[in-house]
């Protein structure tokens, strides 16, 4: 067993579950009743839910892949899923930071959960 890997998907899980969780609460119900108009409304909602499943499915995936450890394209997938989270991590940093608000970095703080699935999948691909 991989035990980086299984540390990985455990975290991207957590992640899944606050995302399903806070994200609701704080994103998804003043989104659905705000004054934006139904089509882009409705939109962000479908891709709310598309990262709901995609942080799930990597997850899952990692935790996979830690049971697996050595098996052909283990390390390749790993990478991919690291690489995948610090894409995620460096939107939320740019966005954050291209605003121009005071204190940026805790304002959008959803980069500090993801880097440390990028970091604990790298570990364990390497």
């Amino acid at each position: 067993m991989n035990g980086w890997l299984l540390a990985a998907g455990i975290t991207a899980l957590v992640v899944a579950a606050v995302h399903v969780a806070g994200g609701h609460r704080d994103v998804v119900r003043p989104l659905l009743s705000c004054g934006l108009a139904d089509e882009p409304k409705r939109v962000l909602h479908a891709v709310w839910h598309m990262v709901s499943v995609d942080l799930v499915l990597s997850g899952a995936a990692l935790v996979s892949l830690s049971l697996m450890d050595g098996a052909a394209g283990t390390g390749l997938v790993a990478w991919f899923v690291a690489a995948h989270f610090i894409a995620y991590a460096a939107a939320f940093l740019v966005v954050t930071l291209s605003v121009g608000w005071p204190r940026p970095l805790l304002r959008l703080p959803q980069w500090i959960l993801l880097l440390p699935v990028a970091a604990l999948a790298a570990a364990g691909a390497a």
